[in-house]
C-alpha cells in the first residue's frame, strides 16, 4: 500500500498550477529539474516550464482546467489523470486569436517522488483536433 496519496498532490497541482492559472506555484510543487514531455518534446526544467504554462494560459481566454478522473498505481509513485481544458482562443498553436471556443482533452501520466514533489508530467493531448478546429473557423 502506497504511504503517499499521489491522487492528492497531482490534484493540487491541476488546482493550483492550472486551475489558478498560477506558474509560480509550481515552484512548491515540482522539482527544480522537474520536466514534461508533452507531445513528445521535452520541456525540462521548473523555470522553463512556468514560462511554457504562462504561454499556454495566455493563448486561451477564460481558461478552464477540469479533472475527470485520476488514479494512481500501487506503489503510488505514478499517478494517470484526464482532464478537460476548454476556453477561447487567444493564439492557440500560432493560430489567429479568433476567440473561437476551445475544447481538448489530454491524459497525463506524472511521477510523484517520495517527497511529494512531481518529477515528470508526460501529456497527449487533442491539440491537433484544436488546431484543425481553429483553422476550419477562419477560413
Amino acid at each position: 500500500m502506497p504511504s503517499v496519496n499521489a491522487v492528492a498532490i497531482v490534484n493540487n497541482f491541476w488546482r493550483q498550477v492550472w486551475q489558478d492559472r498560477n506558474p509560480d506555484a509550481a515552484d512548491a510543487l515540482v522539482a527544480e529539474d522537474f520536466g514534461i514531455t508533452s507531445g513528445g518534446v521535452l520541456i525540462h526544467s521548473r523555470e522553463v516550464f512556468k514560462q511554457w504554462v504562462a504561454a499556454f494560459l495566455a493563448s486561451i481566454d477564460d481558461f478552464q482546467f477540469e479533472v475527470v478522473e485520476s488514479f494512481q498505481n500501487e506503489a503510488g509513485d505514478r499517478v494517470v489523470s484526464r482532464w478537460v481544458v476548454t476556453g477561447r482562443n487567444n493564439g492557440f498553436m500560432g493560430s489567429a486569436p479568433c476567440k473561437s471556443p476551445i475544447r481538448m482533452t489530454g491524459t497525463a501520466v506524472l511521477h510523484v517522488r517520495e517527497d511529494g514533489l512531481l518529477q515528470h508530467n508526460w501529456v497527449e493531448r487533442s491539440a491537433w483536433e484544436v488546431h484543425r478546429s481553429l483553422t476550419a473557423a477562419q477560413r
